[in-house]
């Protein structure tokens, strides 16, 4: 049999419910706004039940820990979403949150759940130490601009990383002094790690080899200088001239 098209909030109601009545939970169904109520003994579980995951679901969700226990969204297991970056994203915030998720799947007159996620604490910590790398990628690359030339929230543009600066610095040498080796550039202040590799994989088209070791700056890098004033200007007053 195929699943069925279009899941509506109250074909989650049924599966839902008869899961956490086999949990041994009593069940009862909208309980002062809130979708599902679940209580065994003293515990308080709810249940928001929605088509689609979104941010007021999960607003929605978050002022029910106001009053709950633990507190879960329900919705549709989804066809395509599931194992890419964005459903990653999605079920991090969920974690973040604190929040339990629960996906139903319907084909024909048969359902099942799914809970990939639980409601339980989450630990920021270990969450950092699990992204330590990202984290120190992050500060290196802040660390190592010189000025903040980006627009913060700008999209489609260019950005002058950390190795752009790089490369505009040894850019700048090259013009003010002519053809140099990567041992002159670094004595001048370029990269004691990137200058060699700038040079020879030349990203940008800045840079040409006339001689063994020894390199110029090519027209387009002249060209593409003047759209980076500020930097160059920059640069060339710390250049010292050795």
């Amino acid at each position: 049999m195929e699943a069925k098209d279009k899941i509506l909030e109250s074909d989650l109601w049924k599966p839902v419910s008869d899961f956490f009545v086999k949990e041994g939970y009593t069940v009862r169904s909208e309980v002062k706004d809130c979708d599902i109520a679940a209580i065994k003994g003293e515990e308080l579980v709810v249940i928001e039940l929605k088509k689609n995951l979104s941010v007021d679901l999960l607003a929605q969700a978050a002022k029910r820990q106001k009053a709950a226990d633990l507190v879960y969204i329900a919705v549709p297991k989804p066809k395509k979403l599931i194992g890419n970056a964005k459903w990653k994203d999605i079920c991090h915030l969920i974690r973040r949150l604190e929040l339990g998720l629960i996906l139903v799947s319907i084909k024909g007159r048969q359902s099942f759940i799914e809970i990939p996620i639980h409601p339980i604490p989450f630990d920021r910590e270990k969450s950092r130490n699990m992204s330590k790398k990202k984290r120190e990628s992050i500060i290196k690359e802040a660390s190592s601009r010189y000025k903040d030339s980006n627009i913060g929230g700008s999209t489609g543009k260019k950005l002058v990383t950390a190795y752009k600066e790089c490369a505009i610095f040894i850019a700048c040498c090259l013009q003010k002094f002519g053809p140099l080796s990567p041992k002159k550039l670094r004595e001048f202040g370029a990269d004691e790690k990137k200058t060699t590799s700038i040079l020879s994989e030349n990203h940008y088209g800045w840079f040409k080899r006339i001689d063994r070791g020894v390199y110029s700056i090519t027209e387009v890098g002249v060209r593409e200088l003047t759209q980076y004033k500020e930097l160059t200007e920059y640069y060339n007053s710390k250049i010292v001239d050795l």
